[in-house]
């Protein structure tokens, strides 16, 4: 079994920084690609950023290139994003996502961390 654990989530100012990360526990099959979604109250759950991790190779939603980092720290099984020039509408809760070998997409979810940029 697989378990994710996201933290570093916070209520913070428009134009501050934040720095989510998201452990990997248990053992894991072959991992293709681990990511971040978030999801607003009312609204669907929306792609942010993945890394495949065969290549570290990098994708990012538009309205967060530049200013959101994706890495990872292979040994501690951990990704984090960093998230800088935070805005209101960066507002949501994110989840940190892992697509093993064999799955057709994201198989594994986080629980959550809340993130609240005020203005």
């Amino acid at each position: 079994q697989v378990h994710l654990v996201e933290s570093g989530g916070g209520l913070v100012q428009a134009g501050d920084s934040l720095r989510l990360s998201c452990a990997a526990s248990g053992r894991p099959l072959s991992t293709v690609a681990m990511g971040w979604f978030r999801e607003e109250p009312g609204k669907e759950r929306e792609f942010v950023a993945s890394m495949r991790w065969s290549t570290g190779d990098t994708y990012y939603t538009n309205s967060v290139e530049g200013r959101f980092t994706i890495s990872r720290d292979i040994r501690k099984n951990t990704i984090h994003l960093q998230m800088n020039v935070l805005k209101p509408e960066d507002t949501a809760v994110y989840y940190c996502a892992l697509q093993r070998t064999g799955a057709q997409s994201y198989d594994v979810w986080g629980q959550g961390t809340q993130v609240t940029v005020a203005s």
